[in-house]
């Protein structure tokens, strides 16, 4: 934040009208700015799209997208919650709720697939498939993101620990065991939990290997991972999209189903021997066929 701020300031002094109006609005507002496009931006502050392209390249990126990162990051980790419905309200206007949300989703996943490292992914894969033990541990609204993958990988290995963040105390007594042998996943998006940040730290230095599920390289989770999965979610909407991180982690579910295939179809043979006894599921007649 003080990097691209003090670069601003420094650079003031040179800037045209148009320029000046908007490094002020940035100064100001980098909340909404992070989020808007360069033609929004523009006619914000009453200058061309062209002169906000520009001003990227002066003040040093490569282009536009690349300063809209800079000043997301600015902000990562520091919008309350009633900042995020006032720049939701605004990125979203007067058009289509479900359509803007629907649509907003569907880049996430987009650019969580361009982002991603497949090289840390395969290699996750690899490290869970192999490990002793599986720890997961998901803070906050990402929870529901710890119990899903605990539920498949508690059907595909033998030995699988949710970590609950409900005490610290809780957290260490389940992990005091935790070993080089084992793998240790933390999932978790701005704003960041420390409890995560914390159990990845006590993993590593306990020996394990370490998965991150966050969404930036400058996630404090990721800091002491080994592997490092990306997926986007959205710091500035008024609720955490988890679309793309559980679309990630379906992938990951999958990848590892594949690598134990005989194995993993002989257990789901087995539970839906159990489930039919058991009627665990509802079953729905078909229609019959007319003559």
């Amino acid at each position: 934040m003080k990097h691209l701020l003090s670069r601003i300031e420094k650079m003031m002094p040179g800037f045209s009208k148009g320029q000046r109006r908007i490094a002020q609005y940035i100064e100001d507002h980098y909340d909404k700015a992070a989020f808007m496009t360069a033609s929004k931006l523009g006619a914000t502050v009453g200058v061309s799209e062209s002169t906000v392209v520009r001003f990227a390249t002066e003040v040093g990126y490569d282009g536009y997208p690349q300063l809209q990162k800079a000043m997301q990051e600015m902000i990562r980790n520091k919008l309350t919650s009633v900042q995020r419905i006032e720049v939701t309200s605004n990125r979203i206007g007067d058009a289509d709720v479900l359509d803007s949300v629907l649509n907003q989703d569907i880049d996430k996943i987009r650019r969580t697939l361009e982002e991603t490292s497949h090289k840390d992914f395969y290699e996750a894969v690899d490290a869970i498939v192999s490990a002793r033990k599986i720890y997961i541990l998901a803070a906050r609204s990402a929870s529901a993101l710890g119990i899903f993958l605990n539920y498949y990988f508690s059907l595909i290995f033998d030995k699988v620990e949710l970590v609950t963040t409900t005490s610290k105390t809780e957290i260490y007594e389940k992990m005091f065991r935790i070993n080089e042998e084992d793998v240790f996943i933390g999932i978790s998006f701005p704003r960041y939990s420390k409890q995560a940040v914390s159990a990845m730290n006590f993993a590593k230095r306990k020996g394990a290997r370490g998965i991150a599920l966050t969404d930036s390289l400058l996630s404090p989770l990721a800091q002491q991972a080994d592997f490092v999965l990306l997926a986007r979610s959205d710091m500035a909407s008024v609720v955490d999209s988890l679309v793309a991180p559980l679309s990630l982690i379906n992938a990951m579910i999958v990848a590892t189903a594949l690598k134990k295939k005989d194995e993993v179809s002989k257990t789901f043979q087995n539970l839906e021997e159990i489930w039919d006894e058991y009627e665990v599921y509802e079953k729905v007649e078909e229609d019959p066929v007319e003559a």
